[in-house]
């Protein structure tokens, strides 16, 4: 452990507070805890969801404003991510990794009798700006917190396993309101698998952010990429009470991978 390095408290602080500030009241609202309609719920919840997205970003912004004395603070951290020269390794083996566990645990299940769960795209042809659309709002934004702020210093402080662990474990908790919320696909998901979900994204994606050159624009990269999969094989049935395979074969093989990475990975912290 290196005591000299900061925890970053303020940065977690400021994320829970900018998402569930948004998050919570539709939650209470799906709850009935809170009187509201559901045209009200319906109007909201797409927006408040979305914004509250960046709330690893708010964190980011708030912690760096407090440790830089630099009017421009804001202007150079922004800047490091539009260096996109990440090399074709971290371009690539993300479509390898992402695509190959997400297409066998949609795929593994038709051996064994389970029906196809159909593409939740309009068009094929619709996933690549899907692509592009997932990078920067479609939960790569988030990589301006996590990759981008946090997950140096945690690596720093505490070393790659701990730092991930604890990272992918507070990730996860950050999204819990949305288990809450009707329209999510967290409503149909095991909480204590996303977290393992969560732990495994966050070893590869610190292996990837490793192998960019520190480039952090492969964070919303690789987190962009990875959501964009899951319409294209979907591995989830929006359905309560029923059991679901692909979701566990998905969480468990993102976990391996991860923790396999982490392990055989040159220049371990």
């Amino acid at each position: 452990m290196n005591e000299k390095v900061r925890f970053p408290t303020l940065f977690f602080l400021i994320t829970f507070f900018w998402s569930w500030i948004l998050w919570i009241p539709l939650a209470l609202g799906c709850l009935r805890i809170i009187p509201v309609t559901e045209e009200f719920l319906s109007s909201l919840r797409l927006p408040m969801i979305s914004l509250g997205a960046f709330g690893p970003l708010a964190g980011a912004i708030f912690a760096l404003k407090k440790e830089s004395g630099h009017k421009d603070f804001l202007v150079k951290y922004l800047r490091t991510f539009l260096d996109f020269h990440i090399g074709w390794k971290a371009y690539v083996l993300p479509l390898l990794i992402f695509g190959g566990s997400t297409f066998i645990a949609w795929f593994l299940p038709e051996l064994f009798g389970e029906k196809r769960l159909p593409m939740l795209l309009p068009s094929i042809w619709v996933f690549f700006p899907f692509i592009l659309i997932m990078i920067f709002l479609g939960g790569g934004q988030e990589e301006f917190g996590w990759r981008g702020y946090a997950l140096p210093l945690l690596e720093r402080k505490l070393g790659i396993w701990p730092a991930n662990i604890i990272l992918g474990t507070i990730w996860a908790c950050w999204h819990l309101p949305l288990w809450f919320i009707s329209g999510t696909s967290q409503i149909y998901m095991n909480f204590g698998g996303f977290i393992l979900l969560m732990i495994g994204y966050s070893f590869i994606f610190s292996w990837i952010l490793k192998i960019s050159g520190n480039r952090p624009f492969s964070g919303l990269y690789a987190h962009g990429l990875s959501n964009a999969f899951v319409p294209l094989m979907p591995t989830l049935i929006m359905q309560k009470d029923v059991s679901q395979e692909r979701f566990w074969i998905w969480v468990i093989l993102t976990f391996l991978i991860g923790v396999l990475i982490s392990a055989f990975r040159k220049n371990r912290i």
